[in-house]
């Protein structure tokens, strides 16, 4: 009987589990973008997985979110709405976006999100203090 009580208590939350990067990570987290491919990058770039299948951040110029409703260790970030602000870091912007959208992969590990996929690709993220 109490096997069957604890059944019944642990299904409704077994089957609205997350069971995406946002069930791994706090919600209130921000992690900043230090390297994409081993290279540094200076411009300030961030995500956050604010909610169940939800990434939000501010790239270079613009502000984002999306959909990331994959399974963890999977990665797909898609679509991705954003403003449409000009800056000095367009070309930043450009490349942050084209590699978030070439991720397949998420590794958390402490205060450390990185992203990566199949060809050796890698976006390195730190949590901002």
């Amino acid at each position: 009987m109490l096997r069957l009580a604890c059944l019944i208590l642990l299904l409704p939350s077994a089957c609205s589990s997350d069971e995406t990067i946002s069930a791994f990570v706090d919600p209130a987290t921000v992690f900043r973008l230090h390297e994409i491919d081993g290279a540094a990058f200076d411009a300030k770039a961030t995500v956050q997985f604010p909610k169940p299948g939800q990434i939000t951040g501010q790239a270079p110029c613009n502000s984002f979110h999306g959909v990331q409703s994959l399974p963890y260790p999977w990665f797909g970030a898609d679509p991705i709405a954003a403003t449409k602000r000009g800056c000095p870091d367009l070309p930043a912007e450009a490349r942050f976006f084209a590699a978030l959208g070439d991720m397949t992969l998420a590794e958390v590990s402490g205060d450390t999100l990185i992203l990566s996929n199949d060809a050796g690709r890698q976006m390195l993220f730190r949590a901002a203090p």
